[in-house]
């Protein structure tokens, strides 16, 4: 087994980014992790991580093996569960990467009911509208919203989310209602500012049965997607954001939608997750909770 051990620690350094932070999840001093990954690297043959003063990072071969090893480390860590009785109930830490403001509206608070029900999970939600690799940063499970880029990831679609123009009625009565795309050009714009890209996100509209994208020219740039409401609110322009953020300020009236018959396509939401095989019990647990968004988003589909 002690060649496991070797395996396991250079999973953690590569999951963590480091020995430092490694090792105070796995209580053990950086030295000792370092000389197991320098071992294991002897062992193959092949240099696994490139080292710097403050981090490291995975070689091309470093992450040939760390995809390898996640799952076999799961099938280690599900065997182990089962040997000992608990493969019912989930264990360890499940690392979650979710949407900021879907992830504190929908996602936490059935995450919250899962962990009422297994005390001896422990979760590590990271909230961020920035998508992270998967395999390279050791996530468990992440929500994404859009179309998916990586087909190497197992998917499974549980919501949908709209684009809907708003403003504030004060805005609307001060400066007037567009009825036509062609209107927006003598509006004040606010515009989420890409985290990924730090570009302006385009509006996107259909148009006789056509998707159109507008780029406005911008009064304000916003890079949260809260704000972007807040900005709403405070009457200070016109605004595309996702119909789950604004959907109450359009119930009391505080918003009004412009454009409704211009609506693009919804997008979908789906869950991600590495492998189809081997999954740990932790990650199949908050799959089964997460279900629960796929329920609530039927009849708004329908």
């Amino acid at each position: 087994m002690q060649g496991l051990q070797q395996f396991i620690a250079f999973a953690e350094t590569a999951k963590h980014g480091g020995f430092a932070a490694a090792a105070r999840e796995q209580g053990v001093a950086p030295s000792t992790l370092a000389k197991s990954v320098g071992r294991l690297e002897e062992a193959l043959g092949v240099k696994l991580f490139h080292r710097t003063t403050r981090q490291v990072t995975l070689t091309p071969d470093g992450e040939r093996l760390f995809e390898r090893c996640q799952r076999v480390l799961a099938e280690v860590e599900d065997l182990q569960a089962e040997a000992s009785g608990t493969r019912a109930s989930p264990a360890g830490t499940l690392r979650i990467d979710v949407p900021v403001y879907y992830g504190k509206r929908f996602v936490m608070p059935l995450l919250a009911g899962l962990r009422q029900r297994h005390p001896a999970l422990r979760m590590d939600i990271r909230l961020t509208d920035v998508q992270v690799d998967l395999v390279r940063d050791g996530i468990d499970l992440a929500v994404r919203i859009g179309p998916l880029r990586d087909s190497t990831l197992v998917a499974r679609r549980v919501d949908q989310q709209g684009l809907v123009l708003c403003a504030s009625a004060a805005y609307l009565e001060a400066r007037g209602t567009p009825r036509r795309i062609e209107d927006l050009a003598g509006h004040a714009a606010v515009v989420f500012r890409l985290p990924t890209t730090g570009r302006d996100r385009p509006w996107q509209f259909r148009q006789r049965g056509q998707a159109v994208e507008w780029t406005p020219q911008p009064d304000l740039r916003v890079s949260e997607t809260e704000g972007l409401l807040e900005a709403l609110r405070l009457g200070m322009g016109l605004c595309q954001v996702p119909d789950l953020l604004a959907q109450d300020a359009l119930a009391s009236g505080e918003l009004r939608e412009v454009l409704p018959s211009c609506r693009p396509e919804p997008m979908p939401i789906h869950l991600v997750y590495p492998s189809g095989r081997l999954v740990p019990a932790r990650v199949r647990a908050a799959i089964e909770a997460l279900d629960a968004l796929r329920r609530r988003a039927a009849p708004r589909a329908r």
